[in-house]
């Protein structure tokens, strides 16, 4: 068998992810994870296209016209959206940056990827939430008879008081579980950035229940993850995804409105959001509550709901523009011009 020596690509990758991303540059293990799959999904690209193994990939393969053929490959052959291409780009735009630093000899090339734009015509995509019958449905369907089921319900549930994202609830661990009054979980979220947040009581009973009836398994009780699957290691984002699917599917028999929406983790996260802003939270308090950078992410909950949309028209000029009672309001002669003055 032939033994691959380690290139400079190799150890330029290794450098990257272990040193570069969370010790020099401070980025969340959700950004580094995210710039992890688009590495692999582009050196998988890339032997194709230089036709030789990874092992045998080097820095000089890194070219903009093989990441331009990547990018397209990404939108024709994966069907990706162009905010996920513009993603991946971005990743490799911060690869490039500090493969110039550590090899500038290669400073030439690169400078052609840092080149490379951003796509534009991106269009968000309509935000997914649920409505208050779905709640009910979704949970109502976990059969808590089961411990993963007593699983499943005190996760989803602490999902929607929260608001939490995937990776934030997958990686909280008992230390961070306030179960007495006041009852609160602390989440790190993007950036590393830390905060707490309430969480009803019965949710508290819920994850007390859930961590009282784990085996510690040798660890440090405090350590231990709170949410864990039936071989007792810690859950990833894709067994929450892949178990909020099958709920939602469960739930659609009670509310057949489930089945026409596509439903996963980060869709309770907007569920929060939306419910929150209906309650009358202002914008500032569900920011900090969600862990937001900036209030333009919260902003555009405003823009989604429909309720919030019809609650906004009914309160400008309400009686003006209502049709007098006892039928249509029928334009006349001057009717119509006296009506355009008052406007």
């Amino acid at each position: 068998m032939k033994a691959y020596q380690p290139t400079d690509l190799g150890r330029s990758i290794v450098r990257f992810f272990q040193e570069y991303l969370p010790t020099l540059r401070g980025m969340s293990q959700h950004t580094i994870r995210s710039y992890r799959d688009g590495m692999i999904l582009f050196l998988r690209f890339a032997m194709v296209d230089c036709r030789r193994p990874i092992e045998s990939l080097s820095i000089a393969d890194i070219t903009a016209d093989r990441i331009g053929r990547f990018l397209a490959f990404l939108e024709s052959e994966r069907h990706n959206s162009i905010t996920t291409r513009n993603s991946r780009l971005a990743g490799l735009h911060t690869f490039a940056r500090f493969l110039i630093a550590e090899n500038p000899e290669h400073m030439a090339a690169l400078q052609q990827v840092l080149g490379m734009p951003f796509k534009r015509g991106a269009r968000a995509a309509p935000i997914e939430y649920l409505e208050t019958k779905e709640i009910e449905a979704l949970l109502a369907g976990i059969d808590r008879k089961t411990p993963m089921g007593r699983r499943d319900y005190a996760m989803f549930s602490l999902m929607f008081n929260t608001g939490a994202r995937v990776q934030e609830i997958v990686g909280l661990r008992v230390r961070d579980v306030r179960l007495e009054p006041p009852h609160q979980v602390r989440f790190v979220g993007k950036g590393n950035k830390v905060r707490l947040c309430p969480i009803w009581p019965r949710t508290a009973q819920l994850l007390k229940e859930l961590i009282q009836n784990q085996h510690a398994d040798g660890q440090d009780p405090a350590d231990q993850h709170v949410f864990r699957n039936g071989r007792g290691a810690p859950m990833t984002r894709f067994g929450v995804r892949y178990l909020l699917q099958k709920h939602v599917a469960i739930g659609a028999e009670a509310a057949p409105t489930l089945a026409g929406k596509r439903i996963h983790p980060h869709s309770l996260r907007h569920t929060t959001a939306i419910h929150l802003l209906k309650a009358g939270v202002d914008f500032a308090t569900i920011s900090q509550w969600l862990g937001h950078a900036s209030l333009n992410t919260t902003m555009r909950y405003a823009r989604a709901d429909i309720d919030l949309k019809r609650q906004a028209l009914a309160q400008v000029f309400p009686e003006t523009l209502a049709p007098p009672k006892g039928g249509a309001f029928v334009f006349r002669g001057e009717d119509i011009t006296g009506w355009l003055r008052r406007l």
